[in-house]
Parts: C-alpha cells; sequence; structure tokens
C-alpha cells in the first residue's frame, strides 16, 4: 500500500483489456488510483491528463511498440516511472528499454507485487520477501539467444536463420511463441 496520504496514480498501457481491467482492479484494492489506456494515442491523452506517478506499458500494443512510447510518456509525465510489461521478454529489449528511460522490466506473468516491486528506488534489486533468483531454464537460454542475435540483424528473420544456422520457418515458429521462463 502506498505511503502517501494521496494514492499512487497508476497507468497501464496494454492492448488485452480483460488483463488491464483486472490490474487496475488489483491496484485500487491496494489503495492505487489506476487509468488504463490501450494503444498509444490514447495512453499519451490520458498520461498528460492524469499525471501518474507510475506507468506499466506492454511491449507490444496492437500496431506499434510500446518501445516508441517512452520517450514521449517521460514527456508528457515528468518524473513518471515506467516498468515495461511483456510476454515477449528478452535482454535486447530490456537493454533497449532502459537505455530510453523505463524505470524496469516486467516478464508476463508477474505478480502484482512483483509489480509494485518493480517501481522501487532500486531497479533490479530482489526484494528481501522473495527468495533466490530463478535459474533460467535451456528453452529461456535459447529465447534470449535468439533474440540477442535478432537484435544483432536489426529483425531480420532471414539474416537471424543464417547466423543461427536454423530453418527460417523454424525460426518463425519459435519467435511466434510466448517466451519460456
Amino acid at each position: 500500500m502506498p505511503a502517501s496520504a494521496t494514492p499512487v496514480k497508476v497507468l497501464i498501457i496494454d492492448d488485452d483489456l480483460h488483463f488491464t481491467q483486472v490490474l487496475g482492479r488489483s491496484l485500487e484494492r491496494q489503495g492505487y488510483e489506476a487509468r488504463i489506456a490501450s494503444n498509444g494515442e490514447e495512453a499519451i491523452t490520458t498520461a498528460k491528463a492524469f499525471q501518474p506517478e507510475w506507468i506499466t506499458l506492454d511491449l507490444r500494443l496492437e500496431q506499434e511498440s510500446g518501445l516508441s512510447l517512452i520517450e514521449q510518456l517521460k514527456d508528457a509525465v515528468a518524473g513518471c516511472r515506467i516498468v515495461m510489461l511483456t510476454g515477449y521478454a528478452s535482454i535486447p529489449t530490456a537493454v533497449e528499454a532502459v537505455k530510453l528511460g523505463a524505470h524496469n522490466y516486467l516478464h508476463k506473468p508477474a505478480t502484482l507485487q512483483e509489480l509494485i516491486n518493480a517501481f522501487s528506488d532500486t531497479p533490479g534489486v530482489q526484494q528481501e520477501d522473495q527468495g533466490p533468483a530463478e535459474v533460467m531454464s535451456v528453452d529461456r537460454l535459447e529465447w534470449e539467444h535468439i533474440q540477442r542475435v535478432l537484435a544483432e540483424h536489426q529483425g531480420n528473420i532471414s539474416a537471424t536463420a543464417r547466423a543461427l544456422n536454423m530453418h527460417r520457418r523454424t525460426l518463425q515458429r519459435k519467435l511466434q511463441k510466448y517466451a519460456p521462463r
């Protein structure tokens, strides 16, 4: 629960309406004030009017990348903290998000407490009530490697497949799946 007398304002930007409604209600039950937006234009407009302290931003909105919204949101709301929340997590996108000004980066599904912790003053630092960090699975290591090579080839699937010595269609199938935990 927020420590201040006025509730912390949180803007949830995601094109999954069910997800945003559930997260919004969960935050409000914890004493936060929440608003939702489903696309970039709506997000910027809502951010300017609502002036949230915290913003959760999905990496993949329907027709746009959440990465392209980070700087616009930071300009619209000085001092806000942005946490990228995505089902398509990879090291290159996490690095890019932080370089662009995101405060933290979380993989879906994340618990409400993980999300609240992600907005803390020490990004990337594990909270005491959490257990030891999980070791990455082989599938997750493969996913991270593919994402790194894909970023090195500026998103070119054919060039990435050649670099990985993998058939292009196999690579496309692997990229369509959610990132393993």
